[in-house]
């Protein structure tokens, strides 16, 4: 039996990876992320899950959709001694960190900032609206839905 569609936020900041990036290059590995609440929800990701795509730093808005291509597998920069996110603990055999493939979707045309999530009574309950600094994070098939909705500007 096929597992339901989950729904998820990414973020990045975007001088280091953007949404435009990601619409340039059709699909990247999600590198990097060690936290391990993150690390977690990465490992459960499965192929077809939507992402909403955020732009932490100065930025701090929702920026477009991408969709997990790929099960999660062990981050290799977690292995490279000259990676900004080499982890010496890490070993083939056993590794700490996991990613997931993400491909572009679509870009919003209209920014959804953290202001409007904390502001909004629907989207109050987003787990963004308490965890700002969560890299990875699980988002509710509502709050998804709504996200996308108010991004189109209607």
């Amino acid at each position: 039996m096929k597992e339901p569609k989950q729904y998820w936020l990414l973020k990045s900041e975007p001088e280091t990876y953007s949404i435009d990036d990601l619409k340039r290059d059709k699909k990247t590995a999600w590198t990097g992320v060690r936290n391990y609440q993150a690390r977690n929800f990465m490992m459960v990701m499965q192929p077809g899950d939507l992402c909403v795509f955020y732009h932490s730093g100065d930025e701090k808005q929702a920026v477009g959709v991408a969709k997990v291509v790929g099960k999660p597998y062990a981050d290799p920069t977690q292995f490279e001694a000259k990676s900004h996110y080499f982890d010496p603990k890490a070993t083939k055999e056993k590794p700490r960190w996991w990613l997931v493939d993400v491909a572009f979707v679509k870009k919003f045309k209209r920014p959804i900032t953290l202001a409007e999530v904390k502001g909004d009574m629907v989207l109050r309950g987003m787990v963004l609206a308490q965890a700002t600094r969560l890299s990875v994070q699980p988002v509710s098939e509502k709050h998804f839905d709504y996200l996308v909705e108010l991004s189109s500007g209607a």
